[in-house]
């Protein structure tokens, strides 16, 4: 018995997922619950405790007058505009209350809020400092002798002491009496820009941060350094830890003076500044180091006292958390994707999503609830990612691909082995689905590669005795580049495509060349197998999709619509519709039998290069290089059920239009064929109430809703059109007008409405006075003829008479 398979016909929107984090600020609530991020000239709420990754916009985004940073002090935030405008917003309502002009001569860098929120300082890249009095909107007093751009800022913790601390890009330390104007101490120690200043509890030392690779530990009272600590690394930000914290198997004394810091190894270490000495160094770390001395890895840290976390913000627009007393990661928070790669989706019930991106790093959401997690081991940027039941496969620029095997319980990924006999980048990968004893690549070494992936692994996460994935077969396939490989439904075959405008097909047992196809005029982008047939699916630059025979290797259909290069396709429905992206950022929808595109998707902004199906075929995900995740939902049945709900209430409404007709209620008749849009049968209807003389019609009108006086307009202006239904249309004409001329009925675009009854209603008009002049005419010849009909009549009765 043969099932009936439901094709697609409509996918929509359900999701979109945008970058919240561009680069530029961060600043955490001081009940940790909640984040602040800087999203190109917006800023974005972010929840760091809910399940769900919801970025919320802080106020209309205005594309003409952009954030340049902003800062947060409880339930307020102030932020600096491209205009010069400093603005005051309510952090619950998301709107400005207040707004002043900045004075500074040029953009402001840096914002800070005084700890009890009365004061606010800015820094320009005038070298400039001002310190602000939000409730008046007045400036207090403008501080100078910093050289560069103003770039640190930090009152001093003891709100009485009216000292402010700033840095611009000279080396020193700058300490103003912000009441008095004058420069009270000033911190000289480092060789390059000061990157960090955090004090102790009591208040007495500080430390500082710079890209001279050290830290400093400062005597506040004496201005002179106590401790000056060489960290081989240059540094973005240092915290000193309160008292009362704990680490890992460490516990912190109170007489000692503890920094936390990271920069460019992308990893946190924490000194015990008198002593000189690392006590604690992040081994689990998930930011990549940087590739270049003196290149971003950590971009900032941020404590919260209250919860006893610590987040780092990497360059990579991550922001990850960790908990203090476990260093264990508690949340992680992808601000900005760049250009997505590739997607996959594995795990039961294709619960996770992979996603590869302009990063060394690749990221497996939880689909469930969009958390995210950060997978770390490649050393260049990931290309390519496939999934089987049991492991995940990725490959990289840095010449290897790896296997990883995942957790879905505990949402971890342990990597496992890994490839490296590839000279060049490893741009494709496929793992068998079937099998899953082999995987194959493909690689800008114009090679193809088989690997046998082993039972059993090395259980270490040590990168030198990671389990080597043995290449079984290697084939000098392509003359260029290969694009992509793909493994067969049945693990027997192996397609690949090439920008050498080919696509071949190879034998797994031996990578045997089974067959060539050519009839493309440009490089070949993707390849896949049918799920049913014996079909290979190739689509290309040349703007074309071709569907393939595995038999005599003969073209069997091209398909052309997209304007651009077709980068991803997709089967659908058993291998009857297809799904691809193109470089031009449209999706489509086709039927592989009428060979008609049924839908066409227009949300991304530039290439989609990424497309992944569920398993079900009710949703999908695409993503490109506008840096977009997009989560499209079937709703073919939605709408079905829709259009079949709405034609079972048309058929009752005219049935009962019918009976109102049948039952000579003309009035309430009107409504509903109104209601129904029938113009036809409005004319039917009002020429029945002017035969029969019926008296309401004007109250009738009256009293309906102003969308069906506007719909009666549209049917009394169509009927004008028509000499023959003149009388009814200007008669409703008059109506509406005199209630349009009342007050009474409002009505859109009325110049166009009107535009389109004047050439007819003035050639009524003429028509109708020619009538009366030919009316009076004859009236005028009878009137004449009156004389002569009396005595004709006269006369033959005369002659009755004789």
């Amino acid at each position: 018995m043969s099932v009936k398979i439901k094709t697609k016909e409509i996918y929509e929107v359900q999701k979109q997922y945008k970058a919240f984090y561009t680069g530029g600020s961060v600043q955490w609530t001081a009940d940790g619950t909640e984040m602040l991020c800087q999203n190109a000239g917006a800023m974005n709420l972010v929840s760091v405790t809910d399940d769900t990754v919801e970025p919320v916009a802080f106020g209309d985004a205005d594309e003409s007058d952009p954030v340049y940073t902003f800062a947060l002090c409880q339930d307020s935030v102030v932020s600096a505009h491209r205009s010069g405008l400093l603005k005051m917003w309510d952090k619950s309502s998301r709107q400005v209350t207040k707004m002043w002009r900045g004075l500074h001569q040029g953009p402001i860098t840096k914002l800070v809020f005084r700890e009890d929120g009365a004061l606010i300082a800015s820094g320009g890249t005038d070298t400039s400092v001002r310190v602000w009095d939000p409730k008046e909107q007045v400036c207090k007093g403008t501080l100078r002798g910093c050289q560069g751009v103003v770039n640190l800022l930090v009152f001093h913790p003891d709100v009485e002491s009216k000292v402010l601390l700033a840095a611009g890009d000279d080396v020193k330390i700058n300490a103003w009496n912000y009441e008095t104007r004058e420069l009270v101490k000033s911190f000289e120690g480092h060789f390059s820009k000061v990157t960090g200043i955090s004090f102790t509890s009591d208040h007495k030392f500080l430390v500082s941060s710079g890209r001279d690779k050290i830290l400093i530990l400062w005597n506040y009272e004496t201005q002179q350094a106590v401790k000056t600590v060489p960290v081989y690394e240059s540094l973005e930000s240092v915290i000193v830890l309160p008292k009362g914290v704990h680490l890992p198997g460490l516990k912190l004394k109170s007489d000692k003076v503890y920094a936390a810091c990271a920069g460019e190894e992308g990893l946190i270490k924490v000194w015990e500044m008198t002593e000189t000495k690392i006590v604690f160094k992040q081994k689990n770390s998930l930011v990549t180091k940087s590739a270049e001395e003196g290149g971003l890895a950590i971009t900032n840290l941020l404590f919260n006292k209250q919860s006893s976390k610590l987040a780092i913000v990497s360059a990579d627009h991550n922001i990850i958390i960790h908990d203090l007393e476990t260093f264990e990661c508690s949340k992680q928070l992808s601000g900005f994707s760049d250009e997505i790669l590739d997607l996959i989706l594995f795990g039961k019930k294709d619960r996770f999503l992979g996603m590869a991106t302009n990063s060394n790093d690749f990221k497996i959401y939880d689909t469930t609830n969009m958390n995210c997690q950060l997978i770390k081991g490649h050393t260049d940027i990931v290309l390519s990612l496939s999934a089987n039941q049991n492991y995940i496969l990725s490959s990289s620029k840095d010449n290897s691909i790896r296997l990883w095997r995942y957790d879905a319980t505990n949402f971890s990924v342990q990597c496992i082995a890994i490839g490296l006999k590839h000279t060049n980048a490893v741009g494709s990968i496929a793992i068998s689905k079937v099998s899953g004893k082999f995987a194959a690549s493909v690689s800008q070494d114009k090679c193809l590669k088989v690997w046998k992936i082993p039972k059993e692994f090395n259980d270490t996460t040590d990168e030198k005795e990671l389990t080597r994935l043995n290449c079984t077969l290697t084939e000098l396939a392509h003359e260029k580049d290969i694009n992509c490989v793909c493994i067969s439904p049945n693990d027997r075959l192996i397609a690949t495509g090439s920008q050498d405008k080919t696509a071949k097909l190879w034998d797994v047992s031996n990578l045997s060349l089974v067959g060539v196809f050519r009839g493309h005029r440009r490089g070949i982008w993707a390849v896949r197998f049918s799920p049913v047939d014996q079909i290979l699916l190739t689509n290309a630059a040349d703007c074309s999709i071709k569907l393939w025979s595995l038999t005599d290797m003969t073209c069997l259909k091209s398909l052309e619509g997209h304007e651009s290069s077709v980068l991803r396709v997709e089967f659908l429905s058993h291998g009857m519709q297809l799904l691809s992206a193109g470089a031009d950022g449209l999706l489509k929808l086709w039927s592989i039998k009428t060979s008609e595109c049924l839908q066409t998707l227009d949300k991304h902004e530039s290439r989609i290069w990424a497309l992944c199906v569920t398993e079900d075929e009710s949703v999908f995900y695409s993503g490109g290089s506008d840096s977009q995740l997009i989560k499209w939902k079937d709703v073919t049945d939605e709408k079905r059920e829709r259009e079949m709900n709405e034609r079972k209430e048309v058929l009752l409404q005219e049935q009962e239009l019918n009976n109102l007709l049948q039952d000579k209620k003309l009035l309430k008749a009107l409504r509903l064929a109104l209601n129904l849009d029938r113009p036809l049968m409005t004319l039917k209807i009002i020429t029945s109430v002017i035969k029969g003389q019926e008296q309401g019609l004007p109250d009738t009108i009256h009293i309906l809703r102003n969308d069906h006086k506007e719909t009666l307009l549209k049917h009394a202006i169509e009927w004008n059109t028509n000499s023959r239904n003149c009388r009814p249309a200007q008669l409703v004409l008059n109506i509406l007008l005199q209630q349009m001329l009342s007050g009474e009925f409002q009505i859109s675009e009325l110049n166009k409405h009107l535009e389109a009854a004047l050439p007819y209603t003035e050639r009524h008009f003429k028509r109708m006075t020619e009538y009366a002049k030919d009316l009076k005419f004859i009236e005028y010849t009878l009137h004449c003829m009156q004389p002569h009909a009396t005595t004709t009549t006269r006369s033959g009765n005369k002659s009755d008479e004789m």
